[in-house]
């Protein structure tokens, strides 16, 4: 107990202490001042507004390497909006395998069993920290699933697991993978994200990517419950394809729009994609060796292989921490996040509300790795200065 209570503050602060998972960080050296402005005031439907917002769908699909004749388009309500879009528009038309290991997939099942009201729904479901298993997922039937799970820190490792002669679709939600993890395009026909996540954007709208196994789906079948116009993508049978060249649904934020753009930018300057998943795995390789020599915290995430490079989530598996009581495993992480919040070190880095007692650093590509080297010795204090004032209390 002495021995973890007489460490040393650290010397070396990160230079951001911005590790929220959303919004996150922007990107190095952003400044109001770099975004264009002469949109503001003007229609989004002018030929100067399609044409800004036709230029973050092109540069996301040239950053994201994706297939010619897959559809990337801007929608309403963030990555919430796209999600809830693929499944109002699509889903019904097979049974459907829904996978949940976090709170966002389980927001999913709840909506399409609770909402929706469909009849033949398999779940498939793990807890913090594990994923389902994957080997028993019918690809006969549509499957929705998360990338990453955000508020788990788990990832499905990799594409394999995915049928390639499917009969259904894939329905991934991928807003806190995408620009942080390769997907593989062939096993995916719907993706959906956000630009405040990993492109440090700022909320309000969401990106639908489509396959052209999803536009068909879309123009051959027709859901039997009402259709809320902001997730409509298609009339008398058609795609609405302007959708997919800057005609959004609704009236979408202009300046959040040139700050994609302007995140875009910084991506294509350090690299592209390459640039950005160099960045995050440098992270996740900082935490990697922390983890290895610190013996209070270990990955939420049971199998290293799933563990993810973004939402990296630490559960506190010291046993003087574990023989407390529920409560006050509860209130642990969140001491440390205040008492580093307070030293100005990190910001909003308790475990989401409804996870597992730990914390939550988001290394997406926007957060320099040498602030997360930066930051994990300041774990280690205040894990210790906490610990030694539950002991005293």
């Amino acid at each position: 107990m002495a021995q973890t209570a007489v460490l040393a503050k650290p010397t070396t602060r990160p230079t951001s202490p911005n590790f929220s998972s959303g919004p996150c960080k922007k990107r190095p050296g952003w400044s109001a001042d770099a975004l264009q402005t002469e949109i503001l005031g003007r229609s989004h439907r002018s030929k100067l507004g399609k044409q800004r917002l036709e230029e973050v769908i092109d540069r996301s699909r040239a950053i994201l390497n994706l297939p010619e004749d897959y559809l990337l388009g801007v929608v309403p309500a963030s990555d919430t909006g796209a999600v809830e879009m693929a499944l109002w528009s699509m889903l019904g038309a097979r049974g459907v395998d829904m996978l949940a290991w976090e709170s966002f997939g389980a927001t999913w099942v709840t909506d399409v069993i609770e909402q929706l009201k469909l009849d033949d729904v398999r779940t498939l479901e793990a807890d913090y920290g594990k994923l389902p298993d994957l080997a028993s997922v019918d690809f006969d039937r549509d499957v929705v699933f998360t990338w990453n799970g955000t508020t788990a820190g788990v990832r499905v490792p990799n594409g394999d697991w995915i049928a390639g002669d499917r009969k259904g679709l894939t329905i991934c939600d991928a807003t806190s993978a995408i620009f942080a993890m390769e997907l593989p395009w062939d096993k995916l026909d719907v993706v959906t994200y956000s630009w405040q996540k990993v492109l440090g954007g700022e909320g309000g709208h969401g990106i639908i990517i489509l396959s052209p196994r999803a536009v068909e789906r879309l123009e051959s079948y027709t859901p039997s419950w009402p259709m809320p116009k902001i997730f409509r993508m298609t009339k008398g049978g058609k795609l609405i394809d302007g959708i997919f060249r800057g005609e959004t649904i609704n009236t979408p934020s202009m300046l959040v729009v040139e700050d994609a753009i302007d995140a875009l930018k910084w991506a294509e300057e350090i690299g592209g994609l390459e640039g950005l998943l160099k960045r995050t795995r440098a992270s996740r390789a900082h935490l990697d060796a922390w983890l290895a020599s610190s013996d209070w915290p270990a990955d939420l995430a049971e199998d290293p292989a799933t563990g993810s490079n973004t939402s990296m989530c630490i559960k506190i598996v010291d046993p003087w921490a574990l023989g407390l009581s529920a409560d006050q495993q509860a209130l642990l992480p969140k001491k440390i996040s205040q008492l580093l919040e307070a030293e100005n070190v990190a910001l909003d880095i308790n475990g989401y509300r409804d996870a597992p007692p730990g914390l939550r650093i988001w290394g997406g590509a926007t957060v320099e790795p040498s602030d997360i080297k930066a930051l994990l010795p300041w774990l280690d204090w205040a894990y210790a200065v906490v610990k030694a004032e539950f002991a005293a209390s």
